[in-house]
């Protein structure tokens, strides 16, 4: 029994009641993982303060999330493939509320560390679970809009947590910081107990099943293209900092005004993938890589002039925004079928693609330097929405294999 069985949803079937409010609920979760995940970027230096280590030291707490996210994907897929997923859901979920509190109450690095793993196992499972818990709210034809309001909630968290986090952390102590996504957790939890129906396991995910999807020709396409375009843009994006300041000399100030951009920027982009990818999963896949390729280039090439770096960073930010919407269309045409083993090669997709775009960037800005760094990140984005362009125009991306 597939997912869409499991629910009774049908591609025909124009009657069938969407539940937005579980989809919703859905979106107030991973808001609340993601800005978990992202308060340490802006905590960092009383966190080292308060626990007695280096700042280099207290960054590691954003690594170990990172590194177990990857892991924790397919393992929780395949570990928990046959329990009913909304009580799945709400144990992940129960982890955001738990590391939270962990984090808050942390007495040293390896407390801290514990706690920054936990989540990393909410969020990773969360990532690889989501598509499957979407296709069991909404029928197919609403998958875009439902994923784009799931992916609002990671946009918005993009935007706030950072400049929220440190501003609460001056305010009333880090550790506060993490009583809130601690809050945040326990209304997600709360708003999901409410909204999400049983969804029973609709059969066993194992390793054999992602074997058996990765031979679909359109899931191939669909994860060299992820590859190509995500590691282009944190190829560039990991060093857009030091480029702000050393190519358009901006101050700090400046380059918080700019980031800030970039982050409304990718919360309208999101939306914007998802309008397009209701109508056409490739092309919105296409223009989301090409519009990272535009900015990364123009960067490269003009980035010396601030308003020119301005726009084309905000550009860049609602050109990213609108590209995992669009993966997750496009995957849902792909392998709606096997919707959980094929989120959990997207999620490792994606930590591939970021870490091995943060090594090349690493090795390119030590030799070209910052405008070299994003020359590859739009040559990279460009090769992947040639590539998911030309598989598109050759009409396999609908395709099962």
């Amino acid at each position: 029994m597939n997912d869409k069985q499991a629910t009774g949803f049908r591609d025909d079937d124009e009657h069938t009641k969407p539940l937005w409010a579980g989809v919703i609920s859905l979106s107030l979760g991973v808001f609340g993982l993601v800005t978990a995940e992202f308060l340490p970027a802006s905590l960092l230096t009383p966190m080292s303060h308060d626990l007695g280590v280096s700042i280099g030291a207290a960054g590691q707490s954003v690594t170990m999330t990172a590194v177990v996210g990857a892991f924790a994907g397919p393992a929780v897929v395949v570990g928990t493939s046959r329990f009913d997923r909304r009580y799945t859901l709400l144990g992940l979920t129960a982890l955001l509320i738990l590391s939270s509190m962990l984090a808050a109450l942390s007495s040293g690095m390896p407390m801290l560390l514990l706690s920054r793993a936990l989540l990393g196992i909410g969020l990773g499972g969360f990532w690889a679970m989501s598509l499957a818990l979407a296709m069991r709210l909404v029928p197919e034809r609403l998958m875009p809009r439902a994923m784009a309001i799931i992916m609002g909630g990671v946009s918005a968290a993009t935007v706030c947590a950072a400049p929220v986090g440190a501003w609460v952390g001056e305010l009333m102590g880090w550790r506060f910081a993490f009583v809130i996504t601690a809050a945040l957790g326990v209304f997600a939890f709360l708003m999901q107990a409410l909204t999400l129906p049983a969804m029973p396991s609709s059969g066993p995910a194992n390793l054999g099943t992602m074997a058996t999807v990765l031979r679909r020709p359109a899931i191939r396409i669909g994860l060299l293209t992820i590859l190509l375009a995500v590691a282009g843009h944190f190829a560039g994006f990991t060093f857009i900092r030091p480029f702000l300041e050393d190519v358009s000399h901006f101050g700090v100030e400046g380059v918080s005004g700019v980031l800030l951009a970039f982050g409304i920027g990718g919360f309208l982009g999101n939306f914007a993938g998802g309008f397009v990818s209701e109508r056409n999963t490739a092309l919105s896949m296409t223009l989301a890589a090409s519009g990272i390729a535009i900015a990364a280039f123009i960067l490269a090439f003009a980035g010396a002039s601030p308003a020119v770096a301005t726009i084309a960073t905000t550009f860049w930010g609602f050109a990213f925004g609108a590209l995992p919407v669009s993966v997750q269309s496009f995957v849902t045409q792909a392998a709606s079928d096997e919707a959980e083993s094929a989120g959990a090669l997207t999620l490792t997709t994606f930590q591939v693609a970021i870490s091995s775009g943060a090594v090349f960037g690493g090795l390119i800005v030590g030799t070209h330097g910052p405008a070299g760094v994003f020359a590859f990140a739009g040559l990279a984005a460009l090769l992947g929405a040639m590539l998911i362009g030309f598989a598109g125009r050759t009409r396999l991306t609908a395709t099962a294999g």
